[in-house]
């Protein structure tokens, strides 16, 4: 299984330029975290972008569903990275992955792991999460969350 969750609503850059998760932020990913884990959600790693707003979303994550988890920064993850790198990585792979990072490349990672043909990328939870689960060469959906 591997989740793919966007960060937590964050402050605006006027007020902290690091942008890193309001207080509704933190409660909110707080209680989507523990949700996740009741769904059963247990990463063998979190992946995060190193953007201060989703290390935090990760961490959270990481808190409420495997602390004992690996827990990095990787690249491919900002919001203008082709998904193509991740969906490349993921070939192969047999541990369970929470990857916490942004839009615009959340939707268009969704949508190249569920080989959708259309031009317009799906719609993603702002704010939430998607678990994916593997069906021969591509992803199915198999629950989202919304804050």
């Amino acid at each position: 299984m591997i989740c793919l969750v966007h960060h937590g609503e964050a402050v605006g850059s006027e007020i902290d330029a690091t942008r890193p998760l309001s207080d509704a932020g933190r409660a909110a990913v707080t209680r989507l975290a523990d949700e996740a884990r009741l769904r059963g959600l247990k990463p063998d790693v979190v992946w995060h972008s190193g953007k201060l707003r989703a290390r935090q979303t990760a961490e959270a994550f990481w808190r409420a569903c495997n602390p004992l988890a690996g827990f990095a920064a990787v690249r491919g993850l900002q919001p203008d990275d082709p998904p193509v790198w991740l969906r490349d990585q993921l070939r192969g792979e047999t541990r369970s992955i929470l990857f916490a990072g942004h839009m615009p490349h959340l939707p268009a990672l969704l949508q190249l792991l569920r080989g959708d043909g259309r031009e317009m990328p799906p719609d993603f939870p702002l704010h939430g999460c998607v678990a994916l689960e593997p069906e021969g060469e591509l992803w199915k959906e198999v629950w989202r969350l919304r804050p």
